[in-house]
């Protein structure tokens, strides 16, 4: 019923206060782009919840190997980000460009199906997935930029991360629940997790609404337009930031099965650590976007990644047991509410209107691809030196991609909008 609302957002911004202003932004188009992001996470995290556990344990894959896979998960068809980014401001389209990456993520569920123990054809599935979420995501968060006023922008991705991460904590429980009921059968989570990322893809076209921008001027949206983006440096200093931070990021799978067997916890229950890092991130997204509203997005962002480096000391650390599993989740929760949406809030009012979408998509691919070497370079050092050591050289480097990032942003923003047309 509220979804059927959505018309009104647009006039409810441009009348009353401030307050009313905001509660009419984030109830319309991004409330809806969460109710699909929320029915679509369901779908991905009954995959991703499960895809360690069967890959390390039931395909006997080795840390390196599983790297590649994990690596490929996130960074794979990474630079599909900025072309999908590109004709979606081309042609105004963003919600179609969403649409098809949605479309060809609910595919990919089904050709989990037909890929069987064969490494290869997943690795091939998984990357017709990541294709659909690079896709989708800069035209999904170009569409909250633009329908959102530049003060609230972290409370919108903040709401907007809180549904998305609902679905992530539900998606967990709803394969362990098909995986009871159809007697332990994958098969049967990938053919429920396809039918419900189809549900995302109606929600998508029947209650998200466009944001038609005025038609830009011949040869503004053009690829030295795109490219110019880089040459403000406001922009080239978000990105260097985000790739640094990414390049230090280990998969969420490693740090999974590294309190599995720290905290020496029952493989069956593996599926639920997912659920505790989302439940924390579900109930902190939105307070630490309204909270980056106020005392700044840069320290709110930095505070998260803080959190990731008490999460990988936690991993070798003297705590074990539940209190290390409650622990560890409860701050991976945090690092993840506080950085996710924050980064894109950053992003938003530093980007012009016309390449707002490319410019998000840049951003997003240089964490990717950053993500991608990150994850194929632990895999290594695990394999070669030891999880401990691993993980020790993990925490070093986040802790250097923070001051990093703080020199970086620490410089006041200058107007990109002027730079890029000037």
């Amino acid at each position: 019923m509220y979804l059927s609302t959505i018309g009104w957002a647009k006039g409810a911004v441009g009348t009353g206060g401030a307050g009313r202003r905001r509660l009419a932004a984030i109830g319309a188009n991004v409330f809806a782009l969460g109710a699909v992001s929320l029915v679509t996470d369901i779908s991905a995290e009954m995959v991703t919840a499960v895809l360690p556990l069967y890959l390390v344990l039931g395909l006997q894959l080795g840390p390196m190997a599983y790297g590649v896979i994990d690596g490929t998960y996130t960074g794979a068809t990474a630079l599909l980000r900025i072309v999908g980014g590109y004709v979606a401001d081309r042609t105004r389209g963003r919600k179609a460009v969403a649409g098809i990456g949605y479309a060809l993520s609910a595919v990919a569920r089904l050709g989990l199906l037909a890929a069987g123990r064969s490494v290869a054809a997943i690795g091939l599935v998984i990357a017709v997935d990541r294709t659909g979420k690079g896709l989708r995501t800069a035209p999904r968060d170009a569409l909250i930029t633009l329908s959102t006023p530049p003060d609230s922008l972290g409370r919108a991705f903040g709401v907007h991360r809180a549904m998305d991460s609902l679905g992530a904590f539900l998606g967990p429980l709803v394969a362990l629940a098909v995986l009871a009921a159809a007697g332990q059968s994958f098969d049967a989570v990938f053919v429920t997790s396809f039918c419900i990322a189809v549900l995302g893809v109606v929600l998508l076209v029947l209650f998200v609404r466009d944001r038609r921008d005025p038609r830009p001027a011949a040869g503004a949206v053009s690829p030295r337009g795109a490219a110019a983006l880089l040459r403000a440096a406001p922009v080239r200093r978000l990105v260097l930031a985000a790739c640094l931070l990414g390049l230090a990021t280990v998969g969420d799978g490693f740090v999974y099965l590294l309190l599995q067997r720290r905290a020496e916890l029952n493989a069956g229950w593996f599926p639920l650590l997912a659920v505790g890092t989302n439940l924390g991130y579900l109930l902190l997204a939105a307070p630490l976007g309204a909270l980056a509203d106020r005392v700044g997005r840069p320290r709110v962002l930095l505070g998260g990644y803080t959190s990731l480096v008490a999460v990988y000391l936690l991993l070798f650390g003297p705590l074990g047991g539940w209190p290390l599993i409650v622990l560890a989740l409860g701050l991976y929760g945090v690092f993840y509410a506080a950085t996710d949406g924050v980064l894109m809030a950053l992003a938003g009012p530093l980007l012009p209107e016309r390449l707002r979408t490319t410019g998000i998509a840049i951003i997003q691919t240089g964490q990717a691809l950053a993500y991608l070497a990150s994850s194929v370079l632990f895999g290594m050092a695990w394999q070669a030196w030891g999880p401990v050591t691993a993980c020790r050289v993990a925490a070093g480097c986040v802790v250097v991609a923070i001051i990093a990032t703080a020199v970086l942003l620490a410089r006041p923003a200058m107007a990109v909008t002027q730079e890029v047309s000037g």
